[in-house]
This record gives C-alpha cells, sequence and structure tokens, in this order.
C-alpha cells in the first residue's frame, strides 16, 4: 500500500489543548510544519500563538473542563476547516499536594482537567471523525505518574491511571474509523522545569534516565506526529513510552549509585 509522505497533513485539521506553551506548543508546531491547520486553546489568551514556517495556529479560549466548551471548541474548528482528523488532549498538570489533607475542590479540579475533560473532547471529535471517509485519530498525552506514583500526586496519578483506561476502552468502541492511543511522557524540559525538578532545571534528573537527559518538548511532538499518521494506521489503544527509558530503580541506585557512563 502506497502512503505517499507519511508526515504530511496538508488539508488535514489538527485541536492541541493546552496548545499555546510548552509541550503543546511544540505538538502544535510540529502539526503547522507538517501542513496542517491548527486550532489551540488555553484559558487565557497568549502573546501570540504558536508559529512555525510562516504559518500560524488559530486560538479559541477554552475552559476544557466544562463539557459545553469542550463540544463547542470542536464545533468551532469544524466551523473553521471544515473537518476534524486529529485531536491532542494535552491540557493537563497539577500542583503537588499532600493527599492527607487536599481538598475536595482540588481533586475535582484535578481530575476534570486531567480525565474528564479528554474525555468529553474524544466525544465531540468522534462524532465528527466518525462520519468523515478517512476516520480521524485521538491522541491522549499522559504521564509516567499512572504507571509510577510520586508522592504528592495521588490525585493526579488516579487521574491519569485513568486516562490510559479510558484510552484503551475508547480504541475498543470507536475503531476502526477512529483510533485512539496514548503517550506516556517522562520528564520533559519546559520553561517551568526549574519550579520543578529544581535549581538544575533538571540536569539530576536526567542522570537516572538511560537517555541522560530529560525529554524536549518536540521529543513528544514527534511522537504525537508518528501516531496521528499514515505509519500508525493500523496502532490503536496502544501506550508508548516516550521517557528515554523511565528512570533506573531506587534500588539500584541505592546500591550502586548513578547510571555508568555510555
Amino acid at each position: 500500500m502506497d502512503i505517499g509522505d507519511p508526515i504530511d497533513f496538508s488539508g488535514r485539521a489538527v485541536i492541541v489543548t493546552g496548545g499555546t506553551k510548552g509541550i503543546g506548543a511544540a505538538i502544535a508546531r510540529a502539526f503547522l510544519s507538517a501542513g496542517a491547520e491548527v486550532l489551540v486553546c488555553g484559558r487565557g489568551d497568549p502573546p501570540e500563538p504558536p508559529r512555525s514556517g510562516g504559518r500560524r495556529a488559530h486560538f479559541l479560549r477554552a475552559d476544557v473542563r466544562d463539557p459545553e466548551v469542550a463540544g463547542a471548541l470542536v464545533a468551532g474548528a469544524v466551523e473553521r476547516f471544515g473537518r476534524l482528523d486529529v485531536l491532542v488532549n494535552n491540557a493537563g498538570g497539577s500542583p503537588d499536594a499532600d493527599a492527607a489533607t487536599v481538598s475536595p475542590r482540588f481533586v475535582e479540579k484535578v481530575v476534570a482537567l486531567n480525565l474528564l475533560a479528554p474525555f468529553y473532547l474524544a466525544q465531540a471529535a468522534n462524532r465528527v471523525m466518525r462520519e468523515q471517509r478517512t476516520g480521524g485519530s485521538v491522541i491522549n498525552i499522559g504521564s509516567v505518574s499512572a504507571h509510577t506514583p510520586q508522592p504528592g500526586t495521588a490525585a493526579y496519578t488516579a487521574a491519569k491511571a485513568g486516562l490510559l483506561a479510558l484510552t484503551r476502552a475508547l480504541a475498543l468502541e470507536w475503531a476502526p474509523s477512529v483510533r485512539v492511543n496514548h503517550i506516556t511522557a517522562g520528564p520533559v524540559r519546559t520553561g517551568s522545569a526549574a519550579s520543578v525538578y529544581g535549581a538544575d532545571e533538571g540536569a539530576a534528573l536526567g542522570g537516572v534516565i538511560p537517555m541522560r537527559r530529560m525529554a524536549a518538548p518536540d521529543d513528544v511532538a514527534q511522537a504525537c506526529l508518528f501516531l496521528a499518521g499514515d505509519l500508525a494506521r493500523y496502532v490503536n489503544g496502544a501506550d508508548l513510552a516516550v521517557h528515554g527509558g523511565g528512570e533506573a530503580p531506587a534500588r539500584y541506585l541505592a546500591v550502586r549509585g548513578p547510571l555508568p557512563d555510555a
């Protein structure tokens, strides 16, 4: 089967939630570079939407935790582009919080952003994609926390584990018209790396990752291009690990120290 250029997204339309900064902006730029029309969203107006090669993403303000707003975002993309081929559920995150004392409102917000919003958006996208001859692709951006919880992340971990399970459930129900896949992202070096990983911006953390560095946003973006493209036309319900091999187990580090140099 001749699939032509598997990284050519000309004529296709993409939504990237949380696409105004960090990982989301890198994903948006990757799809723009590949020829796609891209719509990004966020709760606040960005200084400028992502650009690449003289092309710019479109922006809509949206709090995707609201199911009506999520539906309106998808409808807005279809109205603007006439179709929807790819949805990247990237919006997410949470500050650390003590599970013993965290408020119910905090838990509800974290679960709403990291699990419920992707569900609402995927439902709306599926209604559009299943009617298209070419179907569509949904990509959920998850976290290593879903597999290996860290202290202070109970609500976030639970939501991300749910997102992985949701991915597999939707992949079963919506194939073959709509493929649904998941990316397990490890620590990513973004503008907020210093506040999250310390003054060295994650340099010490890179020493316990087999690839010897934290991920760059573009590492996640390129994985999205693969999963959304024709090279992955039979990939459905997958969990693609983009974490550099994971982190060395604590027992290894305790006994042997840092990973040996390559």
